[in-house]
């Protein structure tokens, strides 16, 4: 179990460059099984989660040639099928959440498709029901064997529904379009995901030859085509690493500027932090932040309520970033009430954040309290174990802020989804060691 060892108390400056999405890069990747012609990937990131998906890939038969940093050649001509009923892939499946999104691209091109129930975050129950559902909506037979928690659908030739989903789950989405583009008649999602991430889906496989209209909106209709062909993709930058290095920032009280962050698909991101109180200023497709020598005070509502940061489908607030806002609210002026309203244990790491000297109210597994230090008390260092990904990095953020060295033990769950962090965060003055 790998380890940090953090030095707080830093201001950090200089200028750090998103790496490509994390989430972008599960879907596309499993899209590449939907064609036997040469797809090049642009801005893979270099992580754990992306890397074992890779792995996967190739152990299916996929040929896979690196160009460059972050740039691969997929070729999925050869696909061994006999590998998805194997003990090893029940093993290697298991270990990632993203795994679940090979099921769609295999039922489409081959006729089936398994997984045995995948891992991933410890932040609550992730249900597959939308995925299956979606599935055999297309024509698909279903089957779970539940002493090896294996997952299995087929059919002989998939045909087009209409389909009212019944949550806008952005994997599940993603699972069912690639699905759909290579059944037999026009496919209907309603209630469909929208979120960038989901739209480079649509317009990559639009290159590739699908034929997808209701693009960036909740209505998707896809029109099957025969086959897919091959296609260049680049990956927009990720927007949690985006919002984690906003939050460092005003946290350590630090000018930074976060390079190319692809402003137009941000969202409400920007202005979920504006709302804590962050100068947040747009110069090109860059993002400056100033240094929060004063501090930064909460904006409440009009009426003067209190203020609650709450996720929602796109194009409301993603969940990933609501433990980074969470901590980011520690060193705010005023109250905030965080509202995590899709995951049940993911605030639970806020105990840890009590330790370190916050004034958090867990109210239930949803919601917290955060009352505001406004810089007058910094937070003490600690010993922690990473939860999860976001919690991870929302301690990391916490440890660089705090007084005293900490130590974040479990790192291995931030090296899922956060490329070569520790090097990236000395290049900008801090003092982290990876032990």
């Amino acid at each position: 179990m790998g380890t940090f060892r953090i030095e707080g108390g830093h201001q950090l400056h200089g200028e750090i460059t998103p790496q490509g999405a994390k989430n972008e890069a599960l879907q596309i990747l499993c899209a590449v099984l939907l064609s036997g012609e040469k797809i090049t990937i642009n801005n893979i990131p270099d992580i754990i989660d992306v890397n074992k998906l890779i792995a996967l890939l190739e152990d299916l038969g996929v040929k896979i040639q690196k160009k460059g940093k972050g740039s691969y050649t997929f070729k999925a001509d050869d696909v061994n099928l006999d590998y998805l009923q194997s003990d090893q892939f029940k093993q290697d499946g298991r270990g990632l959440r993203g795994s679940i999104m090979l099921v769609g691209p295999l039922l489409a091109r081959f006729g089936k498709g398994y997984i045995p129930k995948p891992g991933g975050d410890k932040i609550g129950r992730r249900r597959l029901d939308t995925h299956f559902e979606g599935f055999i909506k297309l024509g698909a037979k279903f089957r779970y064997n539940r002493e090896e928690y294996f997952y299995g659908v087929e059919a002989e030739k998939l045909k087009g529904a209409y389909m009212l989903l019944d949550e806008a789950s952005v994997t599940g989405t993603a699972n069912i379009l690639m699905a759909a583009v290579l059944a037999e008649g026009t496919t209907t999602i309603y209630n469909a995901a929208c979120e960038p991430y989901l739209q480079q889906l649509c317009k990559m496989l639009n290159r590739m030859g699908a034929k997808i209209t209701g693009i960036g909106s909740n209505l998707l209709s896809i029109e099957g085509v025969e086959s897919l062909g091959g296609t260049t993709h680049t990956m927009l930058p990720d927007m949690i690493e985006i919002g984690s290095w906003i939050g460092l920032a005003a946290m350590t009280r630090s000018e930074l500027t976060i390079k190319n962050v692809s402003w137009d698909d941000l969202g409400q991101i920007p202005n979920a932090f504006q709302k804590l109180g962050i100068r947040i200023e747009r110069k090109g497709d860059d993002i400056y932040i100033p240094k929060h020598e004063n501090g930064y005070e909460v904006q409440n509502y009009i009426d003067g309520s209190i203020l609650t940061i709450a996720d929602a489908p796109w194009p409301g607030l993603t969940p990933d970033l609501l433990s980074i806002l969470l901590v980011v609210a520690i060193q705010a002026k005023g109250e905030v009430v965080i509202h995590q309203k899709m995951f049940e244990s993911r605030l639970f790491f806020v105990d840890k954040l009590i330790d370190m000297g916050a004034k958090i109210i867990l109210c239930d597994p949803h919601r917290a309290t955060v009352i505001g230090h406004d810089f007058k008390s910094t937070l003490k260092a600690t010993t922690m174990v990473s939860p999860d990904i976001r919690a991870g990095v929302s301690l990391l953020i916490a440890a660089l802020s705090a007084k005293g060295t900490s130590t974040i033990h479990n790192i291995e769950q931030i090296d899922r989804g956060y490329e070569n962090i520790d090097e990236r965060l000395r290049a900008i003055g801090a003092d982290i060691t990876r032990v």
